[in-house]
């Protein structure tokens, strides 16, 4: 499978650093992945991150840095650029450790022709872990109102994320949660693959404060403006 031909990779970021880096060396790693078309929205205003990022680049992936924005943004504007039948949004503190990671979960939203695949995430810290087993759960028993994924890993059929009306560059809070779930049940698929993330969100925001805005975000979730204020989430 020659990923380059399927796959376009986007990355929203601001001020990075070493994180940003992480994951670029893990898609490097990954098998088949020559000239991989990595797409990094940079609206960082510090220069070590954009030099974490360009010393990742030349290797094996292909990649490229435009302007970003909020996540939303960052992804609308990568996904402009995609020219392949599938795209990755992926957030910059994740981190992959199976080398074949995107070629098993490719293989899988092609297999099942789903418009829109999640995996598990658990942190690499292993804390709060068990929000993350919760969040597991919460998407199982969402499926009744429509799939609920989590921005850091949301594998797209581009044509699935051009129905759906793709991220709303608008979008100033739960941008993943606002769009995923305008994806048919029928084709969201939910991998066993885990992914990796950074435990500081929960830790600096609260459990409590996550917890209150996943449920005003599903009672929101027909209410435009709700989204489009950032409900101090990334203060």
């Amino acid at each position: 499978m020659d990923l380059n031909k399927l796959l376009t990779v986007v990355i929203p970021c601001k001020n990075e650093s070493l994180n940003i880096q992480n994951i670029l060396i893990d898609l490097n790693k990954q098998h088949y992945n020559k000239d991989l078309k990595v797409i990094v929205a940079d609206s960082s205003d510090d220069l070590i991150t954009k030099h974490y990022i360009w010393s990742e680049s030349g290797k094996t992936i292909d990649l490229k840095l435009i302007d970003g924005g909020f996540p939303s943004q960052g992804r609308y504007n990568g996904a402009k650029l995609c020219d392949t039948d599938y795209v990755l949004f992926l957030d910059s503190d994740m981190r992959i450790n199976n080398p074949n990671f995107l070629v098993e979960i490719l293989n899988e939203i092609i297999k099942k022709d789903s418009d829109l695949l999640t995996c598990k995430v658990r942190t690499y810290d292993d804390r709060f872990n068990y929000v993350y087993k919760f969040f597991d759960v919460v998407q199982k028993l969402h499926r009744i109102t429509g799939p609920f994924a989590l921005g850091g890993i949301m594998l797209f059929k581009k044509s699935g994320y051009d129905e759906a009306g793709g991220f709303n560059p608008n979008d100033l809070f739960a941008e993943d949660y606002n769009l995923s779930r305008k994806i048919k049940s029928n084709k969201f698929l939910i991998s066993k693959q885990i992914i990796f993330t950074s435990s500081r969100r929960i830790e600096k925001k609260g459990i409590s404060y996550m917890l209150s805005m996943l449920v005003k975000s599903y009672f929101n979730r027909n209410n435009r403006k709700f989204f489009e204020k950032h409900h101090n989430y990334w203060l």
